[in-house]
């Protein structure tokens, strides 16, 4: 019998099983960011454990609050820094030199087929998109990974998702997620990978890949995957050319991670996405979506373009492309963060920062301030979000505030008019 990405990971990675079903993984990467991190390195200090298990392994950025918007997030940010420092871990990334955690990681050639990938954050998922098996855990979980190296896992089954047929214009990977999303429920894939097959993410780029993957978990997945290919070598290429003799035997090497074909799934789910729509959501659930045509002319205050789901360069330049020569309706206000340092530096050098200041854009330093509510883009009682994030729950940027999730491109359109737009009708 066949296994699945997952299983064959799970089965490499193996150290104990204390339990049946109860699975000890040795990690690879262990991500770390001062909004959880602080509370496990309080404990293990506490505990008299202060250590760390390979600081090689230990990637760690400020990037949830920067800069610091007052004292305590500048103090958890003194001790994330503080106890990198300490244990000289060489891949700390502090104000300046930070980016999202989930789009610098990968950027950095951090992430790699057949990798367990944890972090004290929900959309670790989003690694998965490298043929890796990551999964955000609690702060338990994060304490012993710091510490010794492990991660306790129930081995989940696979949802496999099969994405066929040709996306129409103007519908992106994000409209795929949100219907992905809303045709499985926000607990249709717990305790489940998500795995994303198919002609339509064979097509994808790996930054396309990694809007799937990332909102996987708010299917309830564990998981998102995809499965490794040549796009995942070309991406990864500059950081591990060493290694191989040419692409073509680094595809090879990565093929050991592809599920197979008489693998078993705990189900299976076809979608053909040829006549998708672009997608936006309502209400306070991921999986509220309509078609933003069935959404349009609903007012809002502020667009945010930006995050780990939708922070990258191309996301920006689907946006720009829309933006170029036009200005925000008078409305509204408009917000973009590049996800990292180095995306605002490609989106400069390409004239893309300058088109959205010129349409009226605010252009802030990467950051997640927004997105959870925190900074750089928080929502006043009553107000409305168009928002290219990943979750619409109530008051998640802001108290009182409503969030509409949609593509960068759904975004840019929306900003121009001041209402929800399909950007195909512009």
């Amino acid at each position: 019998m066949g296994k699945t990405l997952a299983v064959k990971i799970f089965d490499s990675h193996l150290r104990d099983e204390p339990f049946p079903g109860t699975k000890i993984l040795d990690l690879d990467r262990v991500l770390c960011h001062e909004i959880t991190t602080p509370v496990a390195i309080a404990d293990l200090v506490w505990r008299g454990k202060d250590r760390v298990f390979d600081q090689n392994k230990l990637k760690v950025v400020i990037d949830h609050v920067t800069p610091s918007k007052d004292t305590k997030t500048a103090t958890q940010a003194k001790m994330l820094r503080d106890w990198a420092r300490r244990h000289e871990i060489p891949d700390f990334f502090d104000v300046g030199r930070n980016g999202v955690c989930h789009a610098i990681f990968p950027e950095k050639g951090y992430i790699r087929p057949g990798y367990t990938v944890i972090m004290g954050d929900s959309h670790t998922c989003t690694h998965g998109a490298f043929g890796a098996f990551a999964a955000g855990v609690g702060t338990t979980d994060l304490e012993v990974g710091i510490l010794k190296g492990v991660c306790a896992f129930r081995e989940p089954e696979t949802i496999r998702i099969n994405l066929n047929g040709t996306l129409s214009e103007g519908v992106y990977a994000k409209d795929v997620i949100l219907h992905v999303i809303a045709t499985l429920g926000v607990n249709g894939a717990t305790d489940r990978v998500v795995e994303f097959r198919g002609a339509v993410v064979d097509g994808m780029s790996m930054e396309a890949r990694m809007t799937l993957c990332n909102m996987a978990v708010e299917a309830g997945g564990t998981s998102g995957v995809c499965m490794p290919d040549m796009k995942t070598v070309d991406y990864l290429w500059d950081f591990i050319k060493g290694e191989f003799a040419d692409k073509d035997a680094a595809l090879a090497d990565y093929r050991q991670w592809v599920s197979d074909d008489d693998a078993v799934y705990a189900s299976t789910l076809d979608i053909d996405v040829s006549t998708l729509d672009a997608q936006v959501t309502f209400g306070f659930k991921p999986d509220c979506v309509k078609s933003v045509k069935e959404m349009q002319g609903t007012p809002v205050d502020q667009i945010y373009i930006g995050s780990c789901t939708n922070g990258r360069l191309e996301d920006l330049r689907q946006a720009a492309e829309l933006l170029k020569g036009k200005q925000i309706a008078g409305s509204v206000r408009g917000i973009v963060s590049p996800a990292t340092p180095k995306v605002f530096q490609d989106a400069l050098a390409e004239g893309i920062i300058q088109i959205f200041m010129d349409a009226g854009f605010c252009v802030t330093n990467p950051t997640c301030g927004a997105c959870l509510g925190m900074s750089n883009g928080v929502l006043a009682e009553g107000e409305v979000a168009a928002s290219t994030t990943n979750r619409n729950f109530n008051g998640r940027m802001g108290k009182g505030g409503m969030v509409h999730l949609m593509s960068p491109a759904s975004a840019a359109a929306t900003a121009i008019t001041g209402v929800i737009t399909d950007a195909g009708s512009l």
